[in-house]
This record gives C-alpha cells, structure tokens and sequence, in this order.
C-alpha cells in the first residue's frame, strides 16, 4: 500500500513567510508531509518549475443560488473559482437573506451536491433584530453581513441599529461583514441626480460619493471599537477610507479591512464609457496611477488585510437591459482574481509571499477557518494551487466560466496563472478546465477564530 495519495515534488512552496522547495504528500485529504521524498504515492506530480501556493480563500461572494440563478448558480461560480485557484469561499446572496436558522438549515441542504469548492454560509443582519444573531451565529453562520445604506433590496443600518446588531456580535462572539456608504448621504445625492433628470453614467460616482464611504466607514470603526465587536469594513475602495480604520485598529478595534481588484486596476471614469458594466458600489475611486499605488502599498504593508472577489455578477444583457439607475450592481470576480494577484507580483507590486497571506491565510484566520485552511502544513487540508509564474495570457470574455460570460479585465495582458487546483487532494481543475464533479462541502468555522 502507498504511503500517500498523492506527492507533488519539486514545486516551490509559497507561504507568507517565505518560499521552500517542498515534496508535499497527501493521505486521506490532509497534507502528510512537506518533506515526502522518498515516499511512495499512488499517485505523483512533478511540480518543478512552479509554485505551490494554498488555495485562495474568497470570503466576500454572491452566487445567487437560490435566488437569482439566472445571474449565477453555484456550480458555475464553483466552476470558475475551482479554474482560478479557489478552494474555499463564503457566500452570502442578496436576492434570499438569511435571517434565521431554518433560512440557514434550507439554504445548506439545498446545496448539497451543487459546489466545486468548500463553502460556508454567511447570514444577513437587519435591523431591528439584534436577537437573530447568537442562534444564527451558533447555527455555524460564517459572518453576519451588514448595509449601513439600504442596496439590493437589504434594509441599512443606522448608527444605532449598528451599535445594537454589533452589541450582540460581542455577546456572541460572532463577526459581521460590514457594506459602508452612509444612507443619508446617497439618498441625498439620489434626490438631486433624479430631480435634474440625469441618467448618464456620471451618475454613478456622485451619487455614492468618497464622503459617503468615509463617513459610513468611520463611525463603524469607531462602534466596533467602542462595542468590543470583531468587523470587516467590506471592499475599501481608497486610502482615505484604509485610513480611518487604521486609526481605530490602533485604539484597540478589532478591525479588518478587505479590498477588491476592481479598486486596484478600475478608474473612476471609466464607468463614462463603460456604463452599467462599471456599475459596482462602492465604485472605483482611482483618478490617476498614484491613487492605485497607494493602495498596493496598503496592501503589502497590511493596513489592508485581506482581499476578496466580491464576485457579484450579471450577465452582458443583464447590464444592458436598462439604465444606470436600473441594472444591477457588481461585478464578476472569481474568474480572476488569483490572475490579478499573481500578474501584481509578477510585475513587483506585491510579492508570492504576499498573496498566500492576503487571499488564502489572513482569511481563513479572521472568519475561523484558520488552521484547516488557508494553509499548506501536515494536518491542514490539502487545498492547493500550482501556478506557473511565468506564462504570459490574456484574460478574455470567451474564457469567463461564471454565467456572467465576461470580465471588466477583457483584453488585459496578465503573468502567472493557475494550472492545477486541488481540493482536499482530489484534481477539480486543470488548465482551464474544471473536474466538475461538485465535491464542495459545507465547512464550519471554529469557535475560537485563529
């Protein structure tokens, strides 16, 4: 009988600490060894001239199954994160809130059989029902997610309804995922766009304004401290937002800061020629390479602590069957955001290192997942990437798996890519092509985040 299920030699062992040349073995799921020279495997992959990197950990996506599975269902989505170098996500979709356990028990059953990648759940928190979060929370919801302004249909938060709702994210030793433009301030910019009689594409950028981001963003930093609360500010879109939550994490907030790609490679006046396909909230606030570096700069220096996809798609007719107020918001993602952060260190703005920590290990930490995920380590699940840093590709619309069929990245030229992805040890996706065989399962988190 072999030792192992499976042995990778030779591959380039990436972690945020450093890179090692590994022999990473496998049995029954699990990472046995990084040093299985030697050993017999049933099965063995050389690995050399790539990297092994932990799978990514994509905690912020919108699969809208059930719901909206004419946007995107979970097979497909899972399709596209297993090609990408997924392995772990945590989903929430807006079109069927979770708000209470048997919303949570029905939506998991559901699933069952439907994923390509380990899941977890997250609920909604509305307000006015601080009391659904401790049975929510004990039910193995992953996160509560939380609108400071009312968007896809999900009611927002005001000052006060967020100090109740993170009052009892304390108690319960839970933690939210926070969405922050300010109510008032975009209703207030709404009334006005609407009362001129804009409908231009513009619109998009004074109506959920910086101030209204900073605003929201700043007092939630300062109610999850005053609270004793554990919070993400979901998709930082600029520096001056990564600033005030800094400020708070240096009073003792227990503050994490995620950013998205589309932040890092999308300007603020594209959504001018590209319209609805630029509709995301908060929108790209980029006005010149300056406001890009600064936050790859945050990125490397961890004021910003993770990144997501927030994959939230909607397909080219979709987005082009109405106008800018109409359509709606989000943008696919898990087709590329490994690619964008690995062309990113291709090109010197982050490094491997850097990468491991900030989509695989920073994640599967602060939502508990930490240490079965996000690492590559005897006893961790086997969930790991080889990446060819090297190959040179162009991210394409004809190439998107998610139903979405396109990507705000068409025709950008990119270094490194995935080639092979494994979940648990088993092969889901191989050079663009996904195993498809919906071995995804449902995870839950510790009780101790780690």
């Amino acid at each position: 009988m072999p030792d192992a299920d499976l042995l990778i030699t030779g591959g380039t062992l990436v972690t945020s600490q450093g890179r090692r040349r590994a022999d990473v073995a496998v049995r029954d799921g699990r990472v046995l060894t990084l040093d299985g020279a030697g050993l017999s495997a049933a099965r063995t992959v050389d690995a050399t001239g790539l990297l092994l990197l932990p799978g990514g950990v994509d905690t912020h996506v919108h699969l809208m199954d059930p719901g909206s599975t004419d946007r995107e269902d979970f097979p497909s989505g899972t399709r596209a994160a297993a090609v990408s170098g997924v392995t772990t996500i945590i989903e929430h979709s807006h079109g069927r809130p979770v708000r209470t356990v048997r919303d949570l028990e029905e939506k998991a059953a559901y699933l069952s059989g439907r994923s390509n990648v380990d899941f977890a759940l997250a609920a909604h928190a509305w307000p006015g029902d601080p009391g659904a979060v401790a049975p929510l929370w004990e039910a193995g919801a992953a996160f509560f997610k939380v609108f400071t302004c009312t968007t896809h249909g999900i009611p927002g938060h005001d000052a006060a309804a967020l100090r109740a709702h993170l009052r009892a994210t304390a108690d319960a030793g839970a933690i939210s995922l926070i969405h922050c433009e300010d109510d008032s301030l975009t209703a207030a910019a709404e009334s006005v766009l609407r009362a001129a009689g804009r409908e231009d594409p513009g619109i998009l950028p004074e109506w959920r304004d910086r101030d209204a981001e900073v605003v929201a963003a700043a007092v939630a930093a300062l109610l999850i401290r005053r609270t004793g609360a554990r919070a993400t500010v979901a998709h930082v879109s600029h520096p001056e937002v990564a600033a005030y939550l800094a400020a708070e994490r240096a009073r003792g907030a227990r503050l994490y800061a995620e950013t998205c790609p589309q932040y890092l490679l999308l300007r603020e006046d594209e959504v001018h020629t590209h319209g609805p396909f630029r509709k995301f909230t908060p929108p790209a606030r980029a006005r010149h390479d300056q406001d890009e570096a600064a936050l790859w700069r945050l990125l490397r220096e961890g004021e910003l602590t993770h990144v997501s996809s927030d994959h939230a798609p909607s397909t080219p007719a979709q987005k082009s069957a109405g106008g800018m107020w109409d359509v709606h918001f989000g943008l696919p993602g898990l087709d590329s955001t490994m690619a964008v952060l690995l062309s990113a260190a291709a090109r010197g703005m982050l490094a491997y290192e850097d990468i491991a920590r900030l989509y695989s290990e920073a994640p599967a930490r602060i939502y508990g997942l930490w240490p079965r995920k996000g690492r590559i380590a005897p006893g961790a699940d086997a969930d790991l990437v080889l990446a060819d840093p090297q190959e040179r590709w162009r991210l394409r619309n004809e190439d998107v798996l998610s139903k979405a069929g396109w990507t705000p990245y068409d025709g950008m030229d990119m270094t490194g890519r995935a080639v092979a992805t494994y979940l648990r040890g088993e092969l889901i996706a191989e050079h663009g092509k996904p195993a498809d065989r919906r071995t995804g399962r449902l995870i839950t988190r510790r009780r101790t985040p780690g």
